[in-house]
């Protein structure tokens, strides 16, 4: 796992690129703000409920949540069940709305 700036990601968004982003907040954190990515809160992986996720395995995976800890958490959990490539939004979706409100 690695971690990703807010800066970096919204480059890349506002270049069109397809990127894989899962949000692992709770669904009413989702609902006051979210930057497009699947809605899959931290309990499912820690549960390993994952077969929605299952494509992205082989796929770059930018997970994020409030404040880039419980993302954080995600990510390490997915690499440790063979997701090749996750990253962890830094500062999460307080950083992002912080620098583009």
């Amino acid at each position: 796992m690695t971690n990703i700036t807010a800066e970096e990601v919204k480059k890349r968004l506002d270049a069109g690129e397809q990127i894989h982003l899962l949000d692992v907040r709770e669904p009413h954190e989702n609902a006051e703000f979210n930057i497009g990515g699947i809605l899959f809160p931290l309990g499912k992986i820690q549960s390993m409920q994952i077969e929605d996720i299952e494509d992205l395995r082989n796929k770059e995976v930018i997970c994020y949540c409030r404040s880039g800890n419980r993302s954080g958490i995600a990510a390490m959990v997915l690499e440790q069940l063979g997701f090749i490539n996750t990253k962890n939004l830094e500062g999460g979706m307080l950083g992002w709305q912080e620098k583009y409100k």
